[in-house]
């Protein structure tokens, strides 16, 4: 390999503090400056290859540079780049906010935009909330989560998120959420103690608590744990049952990353909020969005501006980004993405067997396009170990934990998906214990 440290590499390490990294951890490594990407594949200033193994932090659902998306954009830039959707629209954000709804069914008919997944769950943690003063409960203002949730890293987020790393450092700040344990198996009697514990704290609390905010199926964070959607449909009755409003964060699994266009929609969950963001654009544009039923817009609707939700982000429904993603539901429509996705799965788990069988995986489970292998290992630096050898055998994966997963674009062909057990195989093989 002919890795080398490049007049870029070092201006990387020094000018730019690169997100959820100690930087520390960088002397004698270099963060890999990327020249280019095509498909499945990074391409880095010494002409070195990657396979994408994450989607690069699982937005990119179609490949780098996918030509249909790009087109989609350069026509919207020659039309309009951006304009402030306070008091202004166009037919981007129109069009796109029409379409995602038409994918709940029309359950969910509004969209509230943003640009990260993050600013998406504060925006449905702050509208609940508004929605219940709004109503004449300003005492319906706390919040509920899962063990070993995740919602993002902004002060709001992060009081509904159970990972440690994450919110240490800023306990003193935060409003920490109760937390619902979470079955993960499909034995009926974990799956029912699990949703009396959360029917026993709504009875006991629910006159003060505005939502539950729930990951749908998958924990993503966490280390891709996955749980029944039997346990997501009993949240969701519970919640109506006790009017508590139920917010869906899709952030990472939707857009047909579980199998479905939605997760949520493997079960007979009603969410009265769902957030997305990541795969919206396909990759490649930064953008958010909120979807919420009429009943909760409708207790904005009024005379007083302050009734209405007031909150704003400068690039808001940017005219490019919704174009991106609108061009993302025209690919997943016109080329039948989730039957194509469901039809290659047989092949796919026969072509990770390689891997299921090294002595190192001790499990294994598969959910839509998602792998995931817990790895036999008593290292503390074994997803970094795993994650720097990866890059020697041209494959860009980041264990969380234990837990190594796949999560490539949908589309990675065959030959490519055997390059990455391949290469994952020599990493398991040469990563220490």
């Amino acid at each position: 390999m002919k890795k080398t440290i490049s007049s870029w590499d070092e201006r990387s390490l020094q000018a730019v503090w690169h997100p959820c990294t100690q930087m520390k951890f960088h002397e004698g490594f270099a963060p890999v400056v990327i020249k280019e990407a095509r498909g499945v594949k990074l391409f880095d200033e010494a002409g070195n290859s990657y396979i994408d193994a994450i989607s690069s932090w699982w937005v990119n659902l179609f490949g780098h540079q996918n030509e249909r998306i790009k087109q989609a954009v350069i026509e919207q830039l020659n039309q309009v780049e951006h304009v402030m959707l306070a008091g202004f629209s166009h037919k981007p954000v129109i069009e796109l906010s029409e379409r995602l709804s038409a994918k709940t069914n029309y359950q969910l008919g509004h969209a509230f935009y943003a640009s990260d997944g993050a600013s998406a769950t504060e925006i449905a943690l702050k509208m609940s909330v508004h929605y219940w003063r709004n109503k004449g409960f300003p005492h319906k203002h706390q919040f509920l989560a899962l063990k070993n949730s995740y919602h993002g890293e902004t002060m709001g987020a992060l009081g509904v998120t159970d990972i440690d790393l994450f919110k240490q450092a800023y306990q003193d700040l935060i409003h920490i959420a109760p937390l619902l344990p979470v079955p993960y198996s499909h034995e009926a009697h974990e799956i029912e103690q699990c949703l009396a514990v959360a029917q026993t704290y709504l009875e006991e609390h629910h006159q003060q608590l505005s939502s539950m905010i729930v990951e749908p199926l998958v924990q993503a964070a966490a280390g891709m744990l996955f749980y029944p959607k039997q346990y997501l449909a009993g949240l969701s009755q519970l919640a109506k049952a006790y009017q508590v409003h139920l917010i869906v964060d899709e952030i990472a699994m939707g857009f047909g990353r579980t199998g479905s266009f939605f997760a949520y929609q493997q079960s007979t969950a009603q969410p009265d909020f769902i957030c997305l963001s990541k795969g919206i654009t396909g990759g490649f544009l930064p953008l958010s969005a909120v979807l919420t039923t009429e009943e909760v817009y409708q207790e904005f609707y009024s005379h007083d501006i302050a009734h209405g939700f007031l909150h704003s982000h400068s690039y808001t429904g940017n005219p490019l980004a919704c174009r991106a993603a609108l061009e993302v539901l025209n690919i997943f429509d016109e080329e039948r993405v989730l039957q194509t996705n469901q039809s290659r799965l047989e092949l796919l788990n026969q072509l990770v067997l390689p891997l299921v069988h090294h002595p190192r995986v001790n499990s294994w489970r598969q959910l839509g396009m998602i792998w995931v292998f817990s790895i036999d290992t008593q290292n503390p630096s074994f997803a970094r170990e795993c994650y720097q050898l990866g890059l020697r055998h041209h494959i860009l994966i980041r264990p969380i934990g234990n837990q190594l997963y796949f999560m490539p674009p949908y589309t990675i062909t065959d030959e490519e998906f055997i390059e990455l057990v391949t290469g994952t195989l020599c990493v398991l093989n040469g990563v220490s214990g």
